[in-house]
């Protein structure tokens, strides 16, 4: 299985987006599963389902931190180097997505539903919505940007 069906599978088996992406990358940095999914959890359906920034953007951007991401809050250089490689990325995704990364636009939605309350996930749920894709989208990007074929899942 790669990483792209595992991220698939773990959104069809009712994690967000985030936690989706996120989770199919966490054992690459000795992260537990269920960490892994608390870390991504408030980034879903356009973080806390307010429909802005896309959860797989969210999720791609936490494998970046993990990636380049600075470690000393001084080092404006890696800061900016971490930057630039997410900004790279979510360029790509808005490319890819049909122009942007913010939830409510690729959903097709005029505003957010104001409900905090989940979708039940059902055949008309996977239907509707492009999320599976934009799931497939955001894990092809991190493997182009950081070259992850070399780990595959255990």
């Amino acid at each position: 299985m790669t990483r792209k069906e595992k991220a698939v599978q773990l959104f069809k088996e009712g994690y967000n987006c985030a936690q989706s992406v996120f989770g199919a990358y966490a054992d690459l940095y000795e992260i537990p599963a269920d960490m892994a999914f608390r870390i991504s959890a408030s980034f879903g359906a356009g973080v806390g389902r307010m429909r802005e920034v896309c959860g797989c953007v969210s999720g791609m951007s936490l494998v970046a931190g993990f990636e380049t991401g600075a470690t000393e809050g001084a080092d404006r250089d890696a800061k900016a180097h971490n930057y630039a490689v997410v900004q790279e990325m979510a360029k790509k995704f808005r490319e890819r997505s049909g122009g942007s990364i913010i939830c409510k636009e690729l959903l097709g939605l005029k505003k957010p539903e104001g409900s905090t309350v989940p979708a039940e996930r059902n055949a008309d749920y996977y239907k509707k919505r492009p999320c599976v894709e934009l799931i497939g989208v955001a894990c092809d990007i991190i493997e182009e940007t950081f070259d992850l074929g070399g780990h595959p899942l255990a």
